[in-house]
């Protein structure tokens, strides 16, 4: 996730030239969102929102679709968006690339889980 928006943001957008405090300041605070992101996708897919939802290709497509709506709602609510003049073309877009990286996280997230899962498994037989 980190890393699709770093090329989102950092080269497609070119967003990181109008940063008005340290870039380091603002990869390390990026960084640890993440992390968060990813615990708080972790804790979603272990919720007992998804105990009947058996495809781990629908928990994952659930679980970025909130991820990436609920990080796009939060930084469009406190105005973090670093592009100026938005139009609801620009957000539509936005929203759609944060659901994809979100997704492509959730993805990740969760295929490390089910491999750590099962090398756990095959070493406890």
């Amino acid at each position: 996730m980190f890393a699709l928006f770093y090329y989102w943001h950092g080269i497609f957008l070119n967003d990181f030239i109008r940063i008005q405090f340290p870039i380091s300041w603002f990869i390390v605070f990026a960084a640890i969102t993440y992390l968060l992101l990813g615990f708080g996708m972790s804790v979603l897919f272990d919720s007992r929102l998804f105990f009947k939802i058996r495809s781990f290709w629908i928990k994952t497509l659930i679980t970025g679709l909130v991820s990436g709506l609920g990080l796009f709602m939060a930084a469009t609510v406190v105005h973090i968006s670093l592009t100026k003049d938005l139009s609801a073309n620009h957000m539509l877009i936005d929203l759609s690339w944060q659901i994809f990286e979100q997704s492509m996280g959730a993805l990740l997230v969760f295929a490390s889980r089910y491999l750590a899962f099962i090398l756990n498994h095959e070493q406890a037989e």
